[in-house]
């Protein structure tokens, strides 16, 4: 996987770029102005990664497994520590679905519903592969969902959720937050 030089990554024009950011040269990114990016971040190949006007905030330590897709015009952030594994797919816009309007970004606004609400993947999230997040979803601190789960609405701290659609499937361990403190005091030692 070739990564993009740091050159080309601040020409982009990100809103802000943090340090050892590597985002692979097969990536499309738009919206870059309305995109803040943390330090220690890895963004795969064939990703896709569309800023509407909430923009989108990913944190530090984060990973973007290959053919990720992020999009939407609300608002989507990634809190530090937080990932996607491959074809996971945040949404925080969706079309009607109703039948009452029309659908697709080639017909005019006046003509269809889009309904739109912010994301959020909390500290220490993974979310499996092919898993969809749906407009709206606030997965807290330390979630893990299972891959191709369908995933919708406020999901408590270190809760594993899995499903189509998900529903809770059992407490996660929090042994990970002892790591994290112990990764951090090495990295200021």
């Amino acid at each position: 996987m070739a990564f993009l030089t740091p050159a080309a990554l601040a020409a982009m024009g990100f809103a802000s770029l943090g340090e050892d950011v590597c985002i692979s040269d097969k990536a499309s990114i738009y919206g870059t102005e309305r995109i803040e990016i943390g330090s220690h971040v890895r963004i795969d190949d064939f990703c896709v990664i569309s800023a509407g006007v909430g923009g989108i905030k990913i944190g530090s330590y984060i990973h973007i497994a290959p053919a990720a897709n992020i999009v939407g015009a609300a608002s989507i952030t990634f809190d530090d520590f937080s990932g996607l594994s491959g074809r996971v797919s945040v949404y925080s816009s969706s079309d009607d679905y109703s039948g009452a309007t029309l659908t697709n970004p080639t017909v005019p606004d006046e003509f269809k519903s889009v309904r739109s609400r912010p994301v959020h993947i909390g500290r220490h999230v993974i979310v499996g592969c092919g898993a969809v997040i749906l407009p709206g979803t606030h997965l807290r601190e330390g979630c893990a969902v299972n891959a191709l789960s369908l995933v919708a609405g406020q999901w408590p701290p270190f809760t594993i959720v899995g499903g189509v659609p998900a529903t809770r499937l059992k407490d996660r361990k929090q042994d990970l937050l002892e790591l994290e403190r112990q990764f951090l005091a090495g990295l200021q030692a």
